[in-house]
């Protein structure tokens, strides 16, 4: 993607261990929901300079990415993005809770919405999660109306063959028309200074 298309690449680390081998080809470190509180690290993967995306754990409140924040910037990386993707609602259920968004822009970094795992049902397909992709342009409208700096999508030409997370992904011909109705909806709220 990098070096085909000019693309900046992001990707998930798991361990301290894969930060440094990471750094040297990412543009964007990203720290996954379930690890966001390990200050290990937040702190290993600051320590890099690179920006670092973190995602809000599924069972964490928008003010706790505060302590995310700090661990983060006690490297003195100030290069943070934080993604919202969803509050644990129940068994096998994510909500969205568009209140958070405001509250993490107050922390003075990009909020990102993850619409497509936002849609998630953990484990709700059995032995898989499932996801209500059909709701996907609905959420993203809505955080895009709240002032989000940047919407995340999992888009795949044809999400029932996806090898993974096809059943909250967008499929690719929607993409488009989507973004426009996102850039235009961007524009009203900018414009009033949202």
């Amino acid at each position: 993607m990098k070096d085909e298309l000019g693309l900046p690449v992001l990707s998930d680390v798991h361990s301290v261990g894969e930060v440094a081998t990471a750094a040297e080809v990412l543009d964007v470190i990203q720290i996954p929901a379930f690890l966001c509180r390990q200050t290990d690290l937040l702190v290993e993967a600051g320590r890099t300079g690179k920006p670092i995306n973190v995602k809000k754990g599924q069972f964490l409140a928008p003010w706790d990415m505060a302590h995310v924040v700090e661990k983060i910037t006690s490297t003195g990386n100030e290069q943070i993005l934080l993604t919202e993707r969803g509050t644990s609602f129940g068994y096998n259920n994510l909500v969205s809770d568009m209140k958070a968004l405001p509250v993490m822009r107050g922390l003075g970094y990009p909020v990102i919405y993850d619409a497509t795992h936002s849609v998630q049902l953990p484990g709700g397909a059995g032995k898989a999660s499932g996801g209500n992709r059909e709701l996907i342009p609905h959420l993203a409208r809505a955080a895009v109306g709240a002032g989000v700096d940047g919407v995340f999508f999992e888009v795949h030409p044809n999400p029932e063959q996806a090898l993974s997370d096809g059943a909250n992904s967008l499929q690719l011909d929607a993409l488009s028309p989507l973004l426009k109705q996102l850039k235009a909806i961007d524009r009203i709220v900018k414009e009033d200074g949202g």
